[in-house]
């Protein structure tokens, strides 16, 4: 037997027949589809490098086409907030700073793994042939093994609970 109790009180906090929210689940569930697969595609074929004249500007073209999409993610998030019903114990000031903190977190560890690992490092560079000399063992990496993923969940759990 399985208690949905739990879950039937989620439900109740979170409209998921909203359009604002259905754009922020596939817009979440999209971005990282759509950059593996082209990556994939990439590596395989060197299509996209034979089409921008080299590797470099391949990626630094998908690089901007993955912060655009980021872009549009982050939007979409923050528009499913705002149409999203509140939850009466988040709504004080511990709530806000808890979220505040998350979210200051999350950035940290974003930007120092942008700054680790460089532009093509980030941006999937390897699947271009751009690769690093070594593998990055400084911090963030050096307290997690995908700080960027998990930067970017905390900004968003942050954002969420701001």
């Amino acid at each position: 037997q399985v208690d949905v109790t739990a879950m039937a009180r989620l439900f109740g906090y979170v409209d998921v027949t909203d359009s604002g929210f259905i754009a922020a689940v596939l817009s979440i569930a999209f971005n990282p589809l759509f950059w593996n697969v082209v990556a994939r595609w990439e590596h395989k074929t060197r299509a996209l490098s034979q089409v921008f004249g080299s590797p470099r500007t391949a990626c630094y073209c998908l690089g901007a086409v993955i912060l655009l999409l980021n872009g549009v993610r982050s939007h979409c998030f923050t528009e499913a907030m705002k149409s999203q019903p509140r939850l009466e114990g988040l709504d004080c000031h511990w709530g806000y700073y808890s979220g505040l903190a998350i979210l200051a977190v999350g950035t940290l560890f974003v930007i120092s793994s942008f700054l680790a690992l460089g532009f093509t490092g980030t941006f999937l560079g390897d699947y271009f042939g751009i690769l690093m000399e070594a593998k990055v063992t400084s911090f963030p990496f050096s307290v997690l093994d995908n700080p960027m993923y998990w930067g970017s969940t905390a900004v968003y759990l942050g954002w969420a609970l701001m």
